[in-house]
């Protein structure tokens, strides 16, 4: 299903699916908490007309749903041929309040005079069991409430000249038999329940009288507090306003944002222009403003997965931040930064992955490998933190900023990895690789990690650190000394890594992994070029467009949410891209356009990016948007650009 369209301010996150309702409802922070039932359930939007009732998501309607290519507000189009009714919205989370709003066009298409009546239906589940949230409706000011300890949802609509919807029906949902208060609509007619408490549900109805072709304006909203009140006190704010006030403000928002990197898109292509805005735009969302990156807020993955991609990942928040840096924006990423600052361990490694409330996040990796302690990480997130500081440092002029991570993070992060060498191979220690599958020494890790060793020395040169500097400088070229070890002289390619056993021997994975080589090129671990480029000439071989919707799988046989078994695996935006990345590092620049367009091609009609699309047909797979993808779009794009 994924996402077309993710909608947010740093603090409240609102998710559409493919029929442009909103199935994602995240606050305070994004990714967390999601406060729809999340599995399977969405907010629904039901017409009435002439006795005959549709919701728009029964199939019967033709949908599209996409967002402005200079601000984070939807366009979504929804029309019923036998009703002869369209519905028109444009959505956003208000830059400035936590407030979801949509303003909603219906237009009776029928030549004739008619009642049209348009049922709004909420469902939030703010409990954490689906109990204890209460639903009511709130006479005094004529909204009604969500809420559950501190929580509140207020919910509000009204027609163009300021008339308040004229029905509302409060009930359980999904408990104790009870399929929900949105069954009440479908008679036109809403009961006028004021009250109920457990699993609750809530619908309000809009009456329009209109005539032939004509079209009146809706305003709806809900509005994410931490009390009544104080939802009550941003309530009237936005009433006083009007939502098409608070449009125009979101929408010179995000004008605002983009125009940053104004200097670098005037450079681009032209027909690359606006699927760089709209990446840009969705790795913005998020982007917790209080520093948390989030790899994807669609929580549709649930339904055949474990876990939600709701957390931070250090890696993936610093491949997001990327371009951003690249482009000359800053205060993403030092609150990228800071965030990791406060998350490092006392001895100087970063965990697996983390909520956005700095809260230790979900893993699959254990302390025990072999029946020895092993530290449950992923080196490569530590050193891929460390490596982006130097490309900020690069990209922005912001010295004290540096300086201020200098003691705090990058020192005890560039011990941490100076130390964690094994003495035999005078290579780092085995951990999990960067698709957190593999515990071993990869080439991948290795590569960043000396990459990373080098930044930190560049670092303590600068502000006099000169032991640091040379500690850390002679591991990496002790990292570099025994790097040989990673290219497979028989297959010609660099190998995934090796596990040190306790005879001493090393357990070699020979598999052909794109991360490897792509490790290689970007971390500079001295190799010759022609081995790396028979390492892209294998992967030409075995994993590039081997499968009729092309691109390339990250590895030899990935099976990681297999959908065909006659191939080596899904295409993925990430590996495909880094490979074009290659192409235009080596001059070769209709190759690296030839998969920027296969990537274009193959996102939602929004452009949004999924993880993986199916080999056969093309389809999204795993989350939509995953903002690695959305990343490396933008990298490759820059790529090849020419630089004035």
């Amino acid at each position: 299903m994924g996402r077309p369209v993710v909608l947010g301010n740093g603090s409240l996150t609102v998710g559409l699916n493919e029929h442009g309702l909103v199935h994602d409802f995240y606050y305070p922070y994004v990714g967390l908490d999601n406060l729809t039932t999340a599995r399977s359930v969405h907010h629904l939007i039901g017409i009435w007309i002439d006795n005959k009732f549709s919701w728009v998501d029964d199939g019967s309607w033709a949908i599209n749903v996409d967002f402005d290519n200079d601000a984070m507000i939807s366009l979504v189009t929804m029309e019923s041929a036998s009703l002869q009714v369209r519905l028109v919205m444009e959505d956003f989370v208000d830059s400035e309040f936590d407030v979801f709003c949509r303003r909603i066009t219906v237009s009776n298409q029928a030549d004739s005079q008619r009642e049209v009546r348009v049922f709004m239906h909420q469902v939030f589940q703010i409990s954490r069991a689906g109990r204890a949230d209460t639903a009511l409706f709130v006479p005094d000011d004529n909204y009604l409430l969500d809420y559950k300890g501190h929580c509140a949802l207020l919910i509000y609509g009204q027609d163009e000249i300021g008339r308040p919807f004229d029905q509302y029906a409060v009930g359980n949902y999904g408990i104790e038999g009870k399929e929900g208060t949105f069954c009440d609509a479908t008679d036109g007619q809403l009961s006028g329940s004021a009250v109920e408490h457990g699993g609750v549900d809530s619908v309000m109805r809009f009456t329009c009288q209109l005539e032939p072709n004509s079209s009146m304006v809706l305003d709806y909203w809900i509005v994410a507090s931490d009390s009544q009140y104080n939802a009550e006190e941003i309530h009237t704010v936005i009433k006083q306003d009007g939502l098409l006030k608070r449009k125009n403000a979101t929408w010179n928002y995000w004008h605002e944002w983009l125009s940053t990197g104004a200097n670098g898109l005037h450079l681009i292509d032209s027909k690359y222009v606006n699927p760089v805005k709209k990446s840009l735009m969705i790795i913005k969302v998020h982007c917790d403003k209080r520093g948390g990156v989030i790899a994807s807020t669609d929580s549709s993955i649930y339904n055949y997965g474990r876990d939600y991609y709701s957390y931070v990942w250090p890696r993936d928040g610093a491949f997001a931040l990327w371009p951003l840096i690249r482009l000359g924006y800053s205060q993403e990423a030092k609150q990228f930064f800071e965030f990791c600052r406060d998350i490092l361990t006392p001895r100087g490694y970063l965990m697996h992955k983390y909520q956005p409330d700095r809260a230790i996040g979900s893993t699959w990796h254990p302390w025990l490998h072999n029946n020895r302690k092993e530290l449950p990480i992923q080196e490569d997130e530590t050193a891929s933190v460390v490596y982006m500081l130097g490309e900020y440092a690069q990209y922005i002029d912001d010295p004290e900023f540096i300086k201020s991570m200098y003691q705090p993070f990058i020192q005890p992060a560039a011990n941490f990895m100076a130390n964690f060498i094994d003495d035999q191979t005078h290579l780092p220690h085995a951990s999990y690789d960067l698709w957190e599958e593999k515990f071993l020494t990869s080439t991948y890790t290795t590569a960043v990690v000396y990459q990373a060793l080098l930044v930190s020395a560049d670092f303590a040169d600068k502000y006099g650190d000169q032991n640091e500097a040379n500690n850390w400088r002679a591991a990496a070229s002790t990292i570099l000394k025994g790097s040989m070890v990673f290219f497979d002289p028989e297959r010609l390619a660099y190998r995934k890594g090796f596990l040190l056993q306790p005879d001493g021997s090393l357990n070699f994975d020979n598999t052909l992994d794109i991360s490897s080589l792509y490790g290689v090129m970007m971390y500079g671990l001295r190799e010759s070029s022609e081995c790396l480029q028979a390492s892209v000439e294998l992967a030409e071989k075995l994993l590039l467009d081997q499968s009729p919707s092309q691109g390339s799988p990250r590895y030899e046989n990935d099976r990681y949410f297999e959908t065909d078994q006659n191939y080596m695996g899904n295409p993925w935006f990430v590996t495909t891209l880094w490979l074009a990345q290659y192409y235009a590092r080596t001059k070769q620049p209709d190759k690296a356009n030839h998969y920027i367009d296969w990537a274009l091609a193959n996102s939602l009609p929004s452009g949004v990016l999924a993880e993986q699309i199916n080999p056969v047909n093309g389809q999204a797979t795993s989350v939509a948007p995953l903002v690695w993808s959305h990343a490396e779009l933008v990298n490759t794009i820059l790529d090849v650009t020419p630089q004035q």
